[in-house]
């Protein structure tokens, strides 16, 4: 069996105990529902912000996972620009990722599929996973039930998760929480480790 390289050949340097990951934050809302969804997310980006500001300063890994939007010739620096001057300007204003923090473009609803998270992941040596973003009942979800199957455990915060109706939302967390066995905890009472990420060594070439 082909031993795999710990490090992705010096792509991902880092080793972290925990991983925050950001799901669909950067968005245009330009859909039917949208901005409906666009208002009932402004009340998150704030506690979102603080505790992407709390796992930054404590050297916990931040991973931006996104849809492309079908924009198939696009990359993520031009998809914050694109959302940046759409419905979605005021949490990518504040929600905006830093120069240290990953991101993975996906297709579909969960994270995990057709994308490189799953490899990132492996390479960081993360576990647990903490999921905020949009949706609790649609990507969020996907994604939860994705890393269950990958025997991550999942730690969910409901004020840093929207939904477009507060009864899907509920349903949502609730169903996390009894079969995926979920942590559902506020966003405040997240504690990072002193020291979430440390370097490790690359391999020899």
């Amino acid at each position: 069996m082909r031993k795999r390289s710990p490090s992705l050949h010096g792509n991902a340097p880092d080793r972290a105990r925990v991983a925050v990951l950001v799901i669909d934050v950067i968005n245009d809302f330009d859909f039917p529902g949208g901005e409906r969804l666009a208002r009932r997310a402004r009340p998150m980006a704030r506690p979102l912000a603080t505790l992407l500001g709390r796992a930054r300063r404590a050297e916990v890994p931040v991973i931006y996972v996104n849809d492309n939007f079908g924009r198939w010739r696009s990359n993520f620096p031009s998809l914050i620009e694109h959302c940046a001057a759409s419905r979605g300007a005021h949490l990518t204003a504040l929600l905006r990722p830093e120069s240290d923090d990953y991101f993975v473009l996906k297709l579909k609803h969960s994270a995990f599929y057709a994308s490189p998270l799953e490899l990132l992941l492996e390479s960081l040596g993360v576990d647990p996973l903490i999921l905020t973003g949009l949706t609790a009942e649609s990507c969020v979800f996907f994604t939860a039930c994705d890393a269950y199957l990958r025997d991550f455990r999942i730690v969910i915060a409901p004020d840093c998760v929207v939904s477009g109706d507060a009864s899907r939302k509920r349903a949502a967390l609730d169903h996390l929480r009894s079969i995926l066995r979920a942590t559902i905890r506020a966003s405040s009472h997240i504690a990072f480790p002193a020291r979430g990420r440390r370097k490790s060594r690359r391999p020899a070439r």
